[in-house]
């Protein structure tokens, strides 16, 4: 608790730093594309991190917020980033980028805020996991690993993001549909693609569920085998990858990613940021990050995305409760 507290101090003065000018400079002008800053509720490098930046370079690139800025703040799936952000009553200057692993945080710490504490402005884009082994693995096929794992569910040792993320969701999801109970799941929790890559490598785990776009280039030099992706269609570039739908299961569970505007603002204040988010998302310079990022453009807002969220919601508690999680 105490590492909480003084952390969230630093955060504090991190984003009072980066956002003291623009607060004034927006109050003054009532122009809110003057200065932006995008809280990212993640480490540095990690996916959230880095959809935001790519956000703030498109942003700054069209010049529809050239004073854009980036503020990481890690911990808890994102909850961390959000029980600071749900204080900031009325900062229609800051962003938070939010998505799937802040509603399974929210579910799996006890979140005392929730969505419902900000104010939700847009789903801008997605990606999916992938199912991987080593190379020389003798899966390659969901149906065979479905087979094995059957005869001896807590036999086989999987690997992906933290517990309770979207790789251990895409899991359980997985395993419900072939009719394995998700709470007999072996699972070692890992920081990324990089060191789930390590561990099959190793022969310490036998498979991963990773994000597409942080092993496609493993995938590409042969170093792994992908044997199904979690996405409706197959991945441009990637046509020898069927989906795992393809192959009867049909797993729906999505790392969708957006942004949330802070408690408090005004109707106008929302449509200004909405249309500056909408702007980005439809300039070259964001479909260039979309393409080099393998995500999928899923632009929701208004109502539809209050509706999704909360669908999505209740997707993730009920994964959680067959995780025992």
């Amino acid at each position: 608790m105490f590492g909480r507290i003084v952390y969230g101090a630093v955060a504090v003065a991190a984003i009072g730093t980066a956002t003291g000018f623009s607060i004034k400079s927006a109050a003054a002008k009532g122009d809110l594309s003057s200065n932006l800053t995008l809280i990212a509720p993640a480490g540095a490098g990690g996916g959230w991190d880095g959809f935001a930046r790519e956000t703030q370079q498109a942003m700054r690139a069209i010049k529809v917020a050239n004073n854009a800025q980036v503020v990481n703040i890690p911990g808890a799936g994102g909850t961390i980033g959000l029980g600071k952000f749900s204080t900031m009553e009325g900062r229609a200057d800051t962003l938070l980028a939010t998505g799937t692993a802040m509603v399974g945080g929210i579910a799996l710490n006890k979140s005392p805020v929730g969505f419902d504490d900000t104010t939700l402005l847009a789903r801008v884009a997605e990606d999916y996991d992938v199912l991987i082994a080593a190379a020389d693995s003798p899966y390659n096929t969901i149906d065979d690993v479905i087979g094995k794992w059957k005869k001896d569910p807590e036999g086989f040792v999987w690997t992906g993001g933290s517990a309770g993320s979207v790789d251990h969701l895409t899991i359980a999801q997985l395993a419900l549909l072939g009719g394995i109970p998700a709470s007999g799941i072996t699972y070692i929790p890992k920081s990324g693609g990089g060191e789930a890559i390590q561990t099959l490598l190793s022969g310490t785990t036998d498979f991963a569920s990773t994000g597409f776009n942080e092993v496609s280039d493993q995938i590409e030099a042969g170093r792994v085998k992908a044997l199904g992706v979690a996405s409706p269609q197959r991945i441009a570039g990637f046509d020898e990858v069927p989906t795992m739908t393809e192959q009867g299961y049909k797993v729906t569970l999505t790392n969708w990613r957006g942004f949330l505007g802070a408690p408090g603002i005004s109707e106008d204040e929302t449509a200004q940021l909405v249309d500056i988010l909408q702007q980005t998302r439809d300039s070259a310079e964001w479909a260039d990050a979309v393409d080099r990022n393998k995500w999928t453009d899923v632009w929701l807002t208004g109502d539809e995305l209050a509706e999704f969220v909360k669908e999505d919601t209740s997707r993730i508690e009920k994964l959680l409760k067959e995780l025992g999680l």
